[in-house]
């Protein structure tokens, strides 16, 4: 007979999730299933609106990540209305974002992913939160978190005109300039950055890397999948979240294809199951082969640790040297003079993210001390004989690569709107390490409280964001409830169209 074990709702994620684990007569795992029960439907009612509102309004699909909106979204209206920002407004964009990522990063370590390490993956689960993080690690550590975040927000309200959800991105530009009073006051900001992403690879190593428990967890195969990784990087192959091409990687590190954003069609196809609102992207010249790995699957992954796998390294100094240094601790063969062969220990993702807020610190002080970023000049105002009508805005959010894609009619009223989320990005690879997990850790038909733990590990890591990423697109919420008896024999199926 099938047992059944439920895990719902699944925790310390944004959005909602159930997974539900299939055991045989001998406690064996037959199948796992990762759910996405709600609906967020911006591709479809965003259709018929004004694309200059689209910065606004997509910043409203998240809480958490607003500002990875509303610069996709900025991004595409530039394409649309042709026109091209000026160097000082990509740089203030730019420096928004790594404020962003700077919080981002701070929130998934310390109250998402870190409880588990830091408090331990057996602690209870009334304290595998942020604030058993806080008792574990003492209330000063817990102060430099809470100033973080509080720095880097006030950042956030003067470049981008709101606390939660920015308004100074426009077609062309960004709506305001910085005085030299708030540069300095960035600049500060960004050293105390670099100082605590510092600490937290020094508390990252003292915890995790330097405990046998922690570290045969992160580099056994329970965590392991190979699949193609996904990331946006510079003119020289570097890690860039603001701009650049977006390179794919095979699990063997070799490179698969490397593309400007507007291409995605190209590569990317979206494949819609009627049982779930949160799409599954795959590798168009692949195909999707289900949710397998390996060379043969079109199944491909872009986070954190995705975006140092298709790297040639990281253009700031401390960040390059902890990238060596993780990628040269797991035996990783180098590729090219910089690259390395991929890592495809999921959980490493926690050190990669640890090493982009490094980077994201180094790159602010970068942008907070170049002369132009004081410019006045930030807009090329839009013209009527440049207008397109179809534009593509890309980044890289906290959890993966964000597309926005809109068209507009000649009102620049949108035809069409359609999202890749970050998380969306790795729906696949998400359930296949949930299986995983599952399969390896279960060993009887009542796991403890731990097990489920390590199971649900197995997601967290890559910091999802169904909220953001649960869009649909075709706009529809078709619905299948299937019935079955206690031997899971299909009785009866209802579907909604």
């Amino acid at each position: 007979m099938t047992t059944r074990i439920t895990i719902d709702p699944i925790t310390r994620l944004e959005g909602h999730g159930r997974i539900d684990i299939f055991l045989d007569d001998n406690g064996g795992v037959e199948n796992a299933c990762f759910q996405i029960p709600e609906l967020r439907g911006f591709e479809q009612f965003c259709v018929g609106r004004m694309a200059e509102e689209m910065p606004v309004i997509t910043n409203r699909i998240c809480g958490v990540c607003p500002e990875a909106h509303h610069i996709a979204a900025t991004k595409a209206l530039d394409g649309i209305f042709g026109a091209e920002p000026t160097s000082a407004a990509k740089k203030l964009r730019e420096l928004l974002y790594m404020a962003f990522f700077v919080t981002d990063h701070t929130t998934h370590f310390y109250a998402l992913g870190g409880p588990d390490f830091i408090v331990g993956p057996d602690a209870p689960p009334s304290e595998r939160n942020i604030l058993g993080v806080a008792r574990k690690v003492g209330m000063d550590v817990a102060g430099q978190v809470i100033a973080c975040r509080k720095r880097n927000h006030e950042i956030i309200t003067m470049l981008g005109g709101k606390s939660i959800h920015p308004v100074a991105g426009v077609p062309g530009g960004w709506s305001r300039a910085i005085s030299q009073e708030e540069r300095s006051q960035i600049e500060d900001t960004a050293r105390k950055n670099i100082d605590f992403a510092i600490f937290t690879l020094s508390l990252f190593d003292k915890i995790v890397l330097k405990s046998p428990l922690y570290l045969e967890m992160v580099t056994s195969d329970t965590y392991l999948h190979k699949t193609y990784s996904m990331g946006t990087v510079d003119g020289n192959n570097q890690v860039n979240f603001y701009d650049g091409m977006i390179r794919i990687v095979d699990p063997e590190g070799g490179e698969f294809a490397k593309y400007n954003p507007s291409d995605y069609r190209e590569h990317i196809a979206e494949r819609v199951e009627p049982w779930t609102y949160l799409k599954y992207p795959y590798l168009k010249k692949v195909g999707w082969k289900g949710l397998t790995d390996g060379l043969e699957s079109g199944v491909y992954t872009a986070t954190p640790l995705s975006r140092l796998n298709v790297s040639e390294g990281i253009a700031t100094r401390l960040a390059n040297e902890e990238f060596v240094r993780m990628y040269e601790s797991f035996g990783c063969k180098k590729i090219t003079a910089a690259r390395y062969e991929p890592i495809h220990h999921r959980l490493a993702t926690h050190w990669a993210r640890l090493i982009e807020l490094l980077y994201a610190s180094e790159r602010m002080l970068e942008l907070a001390l170049d002369k132009e970023i004081t410019s006045t000049e930030t807009r090329n105002i839009p013209r009527t004989a440049d207008f397109v009508g179809e534009g593509v805005g890309c980044v890289e959010a906290p959890r993966g690569t964000l597309t926005h894609h809109y068209a507009a009619d000649e009102r620049a009223v949108l035809t069409k709107v359609n999202m890749i989320v970050g998380t969306t990005n790795n729906y696949a690879p998400i359930s296949m390490s949930i299986r995983r997990a599952a399969d390896k850790l279960i060993k009887s038909k009542s796991p403890d409280d731990s097990v489920l733990n390590r199971i649900e590990m197995a997601f967290r890591l890559y910091d999802p964001c169904f909220s953001c990423a649960t869009h649909f697109l075709p706009g529809k919420m078709p619905l299948a409830i299937s019935f079955r008896d206690n031997n899971g024999l299909l009785l009866r199926e209802v579907r909604r169209a």
